[in-house]
Protein backbone atom coordinates (compact mmCIF):
# COMPACT_ATOMS: atom_id res chain seq x y z
CA UNK A 1 0.00 0.00 0.00
CA UNK A 2 1.18 3.38 -0.75
CA UNK A 3 0.28 7.39 0.10
CA UNK A 4 -2.84 7.74 1.71
CA UNK A 5 -5.76 9.98 0.85
CA UNK A 6 -6.42 13.04 3.05
CA UNK A 7 -10.16 14.68 2.13
CA UNK A 8 -10.73 17.91 4.33
CA UNK A 9 -13.75 19.24 4.47
CA UNK A 10 -16.67 20.28 7.40
CA UNK A 11 -19.37 19.40 5.27
CA UNK A 12 -18.89 16.08 3.71
CA UNK A 13 -21.83 13.74 4.07
CA UNK A 14 -21.92 10.01 4.84
CA UNK A 15 -22.96 9.29 1.58
CA UNK A 16 -20.00 11.06 -0.21
CA UNK A 17 -17.77 9.61 2.31
CA UNK A 18 -18.53 6.19 1.12
CA UNK A 19 -18.40 6.98 -2.40
CA UNK A 20 -14.53 8.11 -1.58
CA UNK A 21 -14.04 5.20 0.54
CA UNK A 22 -15.14 2.50 -1.73
CA UNK A 23 -12.62 3.80 -4.33
CA UNK A 24 -9.84 4.15 -2.01
CA UNK A 25 -10.78 0.77 -0.84
CA UNK A 26 -10.96 -0.96 -4.29
CA UNK A 27 -7.05 0.45 -5.27
CA UNK A 28 -6.20 -1.03 -1.70
CA UNK A 29 -5.78 3.14 -0.16
CA UNK A 30 -6.57 4.49 2.75
CA UNK A 31 -8.36 7.58 3.28
CA UNK A 32 -8.62 9.73 6.10
CA UNK A 33 -11.22 12.40 7.05
CA UNK A 34 -11.27 15.74 8.91
CA UNK A 35 -13.51 18.36 9.44
CA UNK A 36 -11.27 21.60 9.14
CA UNK A 37 -7.64 22.48 8.12
CA UNK A 38 -6.19 22.38 12.05
CA UNK A 39 -7.18 18.48 12.24
CA UNK A 40 -5.65 17.97 9.28
CA UNK A 41 -2.31 19.59 8.82
CA UNK A 42 -0.64 17.14 11.37
CA UNK A 43 -1.69 14.07 9.73
CA UNK A 44 -0.77 15.07 6.31
CA UNK A 45 2.90 13.25 6.11
CA UNK A 46 2.62 9.85 4.15
CA UNK A 47 -0.99 11.67 1.95
CA UNK A 48 -0.29 11.13 -1.94
CA UNK A 49 -3.45 12.59 -2.66
CA UNK A 50 -5.42 15.53 -0.80
CA UNK A 51 -8.52 17.21 -1.37
CA UNK A 52 -9.67 20.64 0.46
CA UNK A 53 -9.46 24.46 -0.18
CA UNK A 54 -6.25 25.72 1.94
CA UNK A 55 -2.72 26.50 1.14
CA UNK A 56 -1.46 24.78 4.45
CA UNK A 57 -2.98 21.26 3.28
CA UNK A 58 -0.27 21.60 0.45
CA UNK A 59 2.42 23.24 2.42
CA UNK A 60 2.25 20.75 5.15
CA UNK A 61 2.21 18.33 3.03
CA UNK A 62 5.66 16.59 1.85
CA UNK A 63 4.62 13.52 -0.07
CA UNK A 64 1.23 14.99 -1.89
CA UNK A 65 1.45 14.19 -5.74
CA UNK A 66 -1.99 15.49 -6.69
CA UNK A 67 -3.70 18.06 -5.02
CA UNK A 68 -7.71 18.68 -5.65
CA UNK A 69 -8.89 22.10 -5.04
CA UNK A 70 -12.30 22.27 -3.62
CA UNK A 71 -12.73 25.27 -5.03
CA UNK A 72 -12.50 26.63 -8.36
CA UNK A 73 -10.65 29.50 -7.67
CA UNK A 74 -6.49 28.63 -7.57
CA UNK A 75 -5.39 32.31 -6.76
CA UNK A 76 -4.93 31.97 -2.69
CA UNK A 77 -2.70 28.95 -3.31
CA UNK A 78 -0.25 30.46 -5.91
CA UNK A 79 -0.06 33.86 -3.65
CA UNK A 80 0.91 31.65 -0.71
CA UNK A 81 4.00 30.13 -2.93
CA UNK A 82 1.81 26.84 -1.97
CA UNK A 83 3.92 24.89 -5.57
CA UNK A 84 7.06 26.72 -5.77
CA UNK A 85 9.63 24.50 -6.27
CA UNK A 86 7.18 21.21 -6.29
CA UNK A 87 5.63 19.35 -9.17
CA UNK A 88 2.26 18.48 -7.90
CA UNK A 89 -0.79 17.90 -10.23
CA UNK A 90 -3.36 20.25 -9.49
CA UNK A 91 -6.86 19.52 -10.45
CA UNK A 92 -10.12 22.16 -9.44
CA UNK A 93 -14.07 22.31 -8.74
CA UNK A 94 -14.60 24.05 -11.83
CA UNK A 95 -17.84 23.27 -12.62
CA UNK A 96 -19.32 22.48 -9.73
CA UNK A 97 -20.41 26.36 -8.81
CA UNK A 98 -22.18 28.16 -11.86
CA UNK A 99 -25.58 26.43 -10.98
CA UNK A 100 -25.51 28.21 -7.89
CA UNK A 101 -23.55 31.56 -8.89
CA UNK A 102 -25.91 32.14 -12.10
CA UNK A 103 -28.63 32.10 -9.89
CA UNK A 104 -27.03 34.65 -7.65
CA UNK A 105 -26.02 36.71 -10.70
CA UNK A 106 -29.72 36.51 -11.90
CA UNK A 107 -31.36 37.12 -8.56
CA UNK A 108 -29.58 40.61 -7.48
CA UNK A 109 -29.31 41.78 -11.25
CA UNK A 110 -33.28 41.96 -10.56
CA UNK A 111 -32.71 43.39 -7.28
CA UNK A 112 -30.65 46.41 -8.27
CA UNK A 113 -32.74 46.95 -11.53
CA UNK A 114 -35.90 46.48 -10.31
CA UNK A 115 -34.75 49.23 -7.65
CA UNK A 116 -36.07 46.93 -4.31
CA UNK A 117 -33.10 48.31 -2.34
CA UNK A 118 -35.48 51.48 -2.07
CA UNK A 119 -38.90 49.40 -1.30
CA UNK A 120 -37.07 47.53 1.05
CA UNK A 121 -36.02 50.74 2.90
CA UNK A 122 -39.34 52.31 2.40
CA UNK A 123 -40.96 48.58 4.10
CA UNK A 124 -38.52 48.95 7.18
CA UNK A 125 -39.72 51.99 7.48
CA UNK A 126 -43.03 51.21 7.50
CA UNK A 127 -43.89 53.29 4.73
CA UNK A 128 -46.24 52.66 1.81
CA UNK A 129 -44.64 54.59 -0.70
CA UNK A 130 -45.94 54.60 -4.12
CA UNK A 131 -43.26 56.10 -5.82
CA UNK A 132 -43.42 53.86 -8.95
CA UNK A 133 -40.06 54.27 -9.39
CA UNK A 134 -38.14 53.95 -12.83
CA UNK A 135 -36.85 49.84 -13.00
CA UNK A 136 -35.06 48.73 -16.07
CA UNK A 137 -35.63 45.04 -17.22
CA UNK A 138 -33.17 42.01 -18.11
CA UNK A 139 -35.64 42.02 -21.20
CA UNK A 140 -34.13 43.75 -24.04
CA UNK A 141 -30.84 45.37 -21.98
CA UNK A 142 -27.41 44.82 -22.95
CA UNK A 143 -25.65 42.60 -21.12
CA UNK A 144 -21.68 42.14 -21.14
CA UNK A 145 -20.30 39.13 -19.14
CA UNK A 146 -16.52 39.17 -18.49
CA UNK A 147 -15.10 35.71 -18.15
CA UNK A 148 -16.82 33.07 -20.50
CA UNK A 149 -15.32 30.69 -18.51
CA UNK A 150 -18.64 27.79 -16.42
CA UNK A 151 -19.68 30.74 -14.74
CA UNK A 152 -20.36 33.30 -17.19
CA UNK A 153 -21.61 30.91 -19.77
CA UNK A 154 -23.82 29.05 -17.15
CA UNK A 155 -25.03 32.68 -16.36
CA UNK A 156 -25.53 33.71 -20.36
CA UNK A 157 -28.12 30.41 -20.69
CA UNK A 158 -30.03 30.98 -17.72
CA UNK A 159 -30.33 34.38 -18.64
CA UNK A 160 -31.47 34.10 -22.22
CA UNK A 161 -35.00 33.60 -20.77
CA UNK A 162 -35.07 36.66 -19.91
CA UNK A 163 -34.99 38.61 -23.66
CA UNK A 164 -31.96 40.59 -23.42
CA UNK A 165 -31.10 42.57 -26.19
CA UNK A 166 -28.02 41.14 -26.94
CA UNK A 167 -25.32 38.83 -25.02
CA UNK A 168 -21.95 39.51 -25.56
CA UNK A 169 -18.92 37.69 -23.95
CA UNK A 170 -15.42 38.94 -22.97
CA UNK A 171 -12.30 36.83 -22.96
CA UNK A 172 -8.64 36.47 -23.12
CA UNK A 173 -8.59 34.77 -25.79
CA UNK A 174 -12.00 35.94 -27.62
CA UNK A 175 -12.82 32.89 -29.28
CA UNK A 176 -16.79 32.74 -29.91
CA UNK A 177 -18.64 30.47 -27.49
CA UNK A 178 -22.67 29.52 -26.81
CA UNK A 179 -24.67 31.10 -25.80
CA UNK A 180 -23.32 34.16 -26.44
CA UNK A 181 -24.39 36.33 -29.54
CA UNK A 182 -20.57 37.67 -29.97
CA UNK A 183 -17.34 37.19 -27.59
CA UNK A 184 -14.67 39.43 -28.08
CA UNK A 185 -11.04 39.14 -26.06
CA UNK A 186 -9.99 41.53 -23.51
CA UNK A 187 -8.79 44.42 -25.46
CA UNK A 188 -12.20 45.21 -26.47
CA UNK A 189 -13.97 45.14 -23.76
CA UNK A 190 -13.90 49.40 -23.63
CA UNK A 191 -15.54 49.15 -26.94
CA UNK A 192 -18.75 46.77 -26.15
CA UNK A 193 -19.06 48.59 -22.16
CA UNK A 194 -20.31 52.19 -23.82
CA UNK A 195 -24.14 51.17 -23.54
CA UNK A 196 -23.95 48.10 -21.45
CA UNK A 197 -26.43 47.76 -18.44
CA UNK A 198 -25.34 45.07 -17.32
CA UNK A 199 -21.93 44.08 -16.71
CA UNK A 200 -21.28 40.34 -15.00
CA UNK A 201 -17.49 39.96 -13.77
CA UNK A 202 -16.52 36.17 -13.57
CA UNK A 203 -12.82 36.64 -14.04
CA UNK A 204 -10.63 34.30 -12.01
CA UNK A 205 -7.23 36.37 -10.07
CA UNK A 206 -4.40 36.35 -12.20
CA UNK A 207 -1.73 39.23 -13.30
CA UNK A 208 -3.93 40.19 -16.35
CA UNK A 209 -7.56 40.89 -14.21
CA UNK A 210 -5.97 43.02 -11.65
CA UNK A 211 -7.89 45.93 -11.77
CA UNK A 212 -9.54 45.63 -15.23
CA UNK A 213 -11.96 47.28 -14.52
CA UNK A 214 -10.51 50.36 -14.34
CA UNK A 215 -11.30 54.30 -13.79
CA UNK A 216 -11.32 54.18 -17.51
CA UNK A 217 -13.41 51.51 -18.26
CA UNK A 218 -15.85 52.73 -15.53
CA UNK A 219 -15.83 55.92 -16.89
CA UNK A 220 -16.78 54.97 -20.30
CA UNK A 221 -19.85 52.92 -19.05
CA UNK A 222 -23.44 54.62 -18.87
CA UNK A 223 -24.65 56.06 -15.59
CA UNK A 224 -27.91 53.83 -15.85
CA UNK A 225 -25.70 50.98 -15.73
CA UNK A 226 -25.08 47.66 -12.80
CA UNK A 227 -22.13 45.54 -12.27
CA UNK A 228 -22.04 42.33 -10.29
CA UNK A 229 -18.91 40.77 -9.03
CA UNK A 230 -18.70 37.10 -8.51
CA UNK A 231 -14.98 36.50 -10.06
CA UNK A 232 -12.33 38.23 -7.69
CA UNK A 233 -11.94 41.42 -5.98
CA UNK A 234 -8.99 42.79 -7.51
CA UNK A 235 -10.69 42.73 -10.57
CA UNK A 236 -11.92 46.16 -9.40
CA UNK A 237 -10.45 49.11 -9.18
CA UNK A 238 -11.87 50.12 -5.36
CA UNK A 239 -11.55 53.63 -5.53
CA UNK A 240 -12.86 54.02 -9.11
CA UNK A 241 -16.07 52.47 -8.51
CA UNK A 242 -16.41 54.23 -4.96
CA UNK A 243 -16.35 57.58 -6.60
CA UNK A 244 -18.24 56.67 -9.72
CA UNK A 245 -21.41 55.50 -7.83
CA UNK A 246 -20.70 58.20 -4.89
CA UNK A 247 -21.33 60.46 -7.62
CA UNK A 248 -24.26 58.45 -9.47
CA UNK A 249 -22.01 57.83 -12.66
CA UNK A 250 -23.25 54.42 -12.35
CA UNK A 251 -27.01 52.80 -11.10
CA UNK A 252 -25.18 50.45 -8.41
CA UNK A 253 -23.53 47.09 -8.06
CA UNK A 254 -23.27 44.33 -6.09
CA UNK A 255 -19.52 42.56 -4.87
CA UNK A 256 -19.95 38.85 -3.98
CA UNK A 257 -15.98 39.22 -3.91
CA UNK A 258 -13.83 41.51 -2.63
CA UNK A 259 -10.10 42.51 -2.82
CA UNK A 260 -9.41 42.11 0.73
CA UNK A 261 -11.61 38.88 2.16
CA UNK A 262 -13.18 39.82 5.01
CA UNK A 263 -13.72 43.03 4.42
CA UNK A 264 -12.68 45.18 7.28
CA UNK A 265 -15.44 46.83 9.26
CA UNK A 266 -13.28 50.11 8.82
CA UNK A 267 -13.42 49.30 4.57
CA UNK A 268 -14.99 52.79 3.16
CA UNK A 269 -16.46 49.87 0.92
CA UNK A 270 -19.34 49.34 3.35
CA UNK A 271 -21.10 52.87 3.54
CA UNK A 272 -21.13 53.27 -0.67
CA UNK A 273 -24.29 54.50 -2.06
CA UNK A 274 -26.22 52.07 -4.09
CA UNK A 275 -23.64 49.14 -3.29
CA UNK A 276 -24.71 46.26 -2.18
CA UNK A 277 -21.84 44.07 -0.49
CA UNK A 278 -22.59 39.91 0.30
CA UNK A 279 -19.37 37.69 1.93
CA UNK A 280 -18.31 35.39 -1.03
CA UNK A 281 -21.67 33.15 -0.72
CA UNK A 282 -22.71 33.06 -4.06
CA UNK A 283 -21.16 29.72 -4.74
CA UNK A 284 -18.96 27.98 -2.11
CA UNK A 285 -20.69 24.75 -1.23
CA UNK A 286 -23.64 26.67 -0.35
CA UNK A 287 -26.46 23.82 -2.48
CA UNK A 288 -26.60 20.34 -1.89
CA UNK A 289 -26.05 20.12 -5.81
CA UNK A 290 -22.88 21.64 -5.77
CA UNK A 291 -21.40 19.83 -2.60
CA UNK A 292 -22.15 16.04 -4.56
CA UNK A 293 -21.15 17.59 -8.02
CA UNK A 294 -17.45 18.69 -6.16
CA UNK A 295 -17.26 15.41 -4.85
CA UNK A 296 -18.47 13.62 -7.91
CA UNK A 297 -15.70 15.24 -9.88
CA UNK A 298 -13.13 14.38 -7.12
CA UNK A 299 -14.09 10.90 -7.33
CA UNK A 300 -13.93 10.78 -11.14
CA UNK A 301 -10.25 11.76 -11.11
CA UNK A 302 -9.20 9.64 -8.30
CA UNK A 303 -10.46 6.42 -10.66
CA UNK A 304 -8.95 8.43 -13.71
CA UNK A 305 -5.39 8.91 -11.31
CA UNK A 306 -5.51 5.14 -10.24
CA UNK A 307 -6.13 3.64 -13.25
CA UNK A 308 -2.96 5.96 -15.23
CA UNK A 309 -5.78 7.42 -17.32
CA UNK A 310 -5.32 11.43 -17.87
CA UNK A 311 -7.18 13.55 -14.60
CA UNK A 312 -10.22 15.41 -16.80
CA UNK A 313 -10.52 18.52 -13.97
CA UNK A 314 -7.02 19.67 -14.16
CA UNK A 315 -5.91 23.64 -13.90
CA UNK A 316 -2.94 25.35 -14.20
CA UNK A 317 -1.13 27.14 -11.49
CA UNK A 318 1.29 28.83 -13.90
CA UNK A 319 -1.78 30.49 -15.65
CA UNK A 320 -3.70 30.94 -12.47
CA UNK A 321 -7.00 28.59 -13.43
Amino acid sequence: MTGKIVVMNPRIDETQKEKIKNIADKYGRIVEFYPSVKEAVPNLEGAEIVFGNHPALITNAPDIKWFCSASAGIDHYIRAGAFEGRDIILTNSSGSFGMSISEYIIMMSLYMMRRMPEYRQFSDNKEWVLSYLDITTLFGSKVVVLGTGDLGSTFAKKVQAFGPASLIGVSKSGQQREPFQKVVDISQLSSVIEDVDLLVMCLPGTPETENILSEEIIAKMPKTAYIVNVGRGSAINDEALIAALEEGRLAGACLDVLREEPLPGDSPLWNVKNLIITPHISGQETTQWTRDNNYNMFCEDLENYFQGLPLVHLADYTKGY
